[in-house]
């Protein structure tokens, strides 16, 4: 008699939504917070002073200024926009905007987290070292490529440098009000994402019989892909979706690394997001580069057996 490969149970489904829930909310809470917070006290030229004359050394620092200014991928467009019609160039813009959501202290905490009794330092250290590499790799080659073709006409409007970011007027109190309302909002966004992809994971791991995704996920090169593809479907935010990975147990370590780096760098709301900065063409050689780059790293990783 075969076993069925669906089955449904209400309390394991109510208690695995529940477990990961409650452990994302504190960290993506969190996030929002920075995120709120950096928006409107940030000056925009703080940043772009800190970079160093050197094209390549600066493409470095823009993919670790994550650990100094934490951004959420859902509002790091608007900040790089920002940050462009101050002078940034648009690679280190790049270099930014696909770091920063994995290269930042809450991320790190919050893979922690999520990873504890699965080797949860390594897990945490190549999380964030292949997201930074991959960065910078691909800042480098936007860095050969003509504006024309990446950045939208009508996009980079030069603005005073000198001018700062945050609320016009208002003084302390009202850029503190501002922040939290950038941050409320940031939340409820993301926390629709969020919600969705821990029912879709739960029902994943509680009512999906393991035998059937088994030889998928035998094969590092078809689990790493099948994992990057459900990142790009989930869309979650990165302070969250290592709580997501954790729960892949049938997976190899290195699917559950592609997991966490190609989805905060790419996915089906970035796509969108994306696009209202870059050019349609650049957004979908970035996203298919991104895909091959983070799939073949991944994969060769698999020698030191994560």
């Amino acid at each position: 008699m075969s076993v069925p490969w669906f089955t449904f149970s209400f309390p394991d489904f109510s208690y695995a939504f529940l477990s990961v829930l409650l452990e994302g909310v504190p960290f993506i809470l969190l996030g929002t917070l920075l995120s709120g917070l950096i928006d409107q006290f940030l000056p925009s030229r703080v940043m772009v002073r800190l970079l160093p004359r050197n094209a390549f050394l600066g493409l470095c620092m823009s993919g670790a200024m994550g650990i100094i200014f934490p951004m959420c991928e859902c509002g790091v467009v608007p900040v790089i926009r920002r940050l462009m019609n101050k002078g940034l160039p648009v690679s280190n813009a790049v270099a930014y905007m696909l770091a920063a959501p994995i290269v930042n202290p809450i991320v790190a905490l919050s893979t922690y987290a999520a990873f504890k009794g699965q080797n949860a330092v390594e897990f945490t250290v190549l999380r964030l070292g292949v997201g930074y590499i991959v960065a910078v790799l691909a800042a480098l080659a936007v860095s050969n490529l003509a504006l024309t073709s990446v950045v939208k006409t009508g996009v980079l409007t030069l603005t005073n440098p000198e001018s700062s970011g945050g609320a016009p007027g208002g003084g302390v109190l009202g850029r503190f009000s501002a922040a939290l309302r950038v941050a409320a909002t940031d939340f409820l966004d993301v926390m629709v994402y969020f919600v969705f992809g821990v029912a879709v994971a739960s029902v994943f791991s509680t009512a999906v019989n393991q035998e059937v995704i088994l030889p998928l996920a035998l094969n590092d090169w078809l689990a790493t892909a099948s994992l990057m593809g459900f990142a790009a479907l989930l869309s979650l935010c990165s302070t969250s979706d290592a709580f997501i990975a954790a729960t892949f147990i049938a997976f190899p370590g290195v699917a559950k690394l592609a997991f966490m780096v190609f989805g905060p760098m790419m996915d089906l709301k970035l796509l969108f997001i994306y696009s209202a900065v870059f050019k349609k063409r650049f957004v979908i050689g970035l996203a298919v580069g991104l895909f091959v780059l983070i799939g073949l790293i991944c994969v060769r990783l698999s020698v030191i057996g994560i």
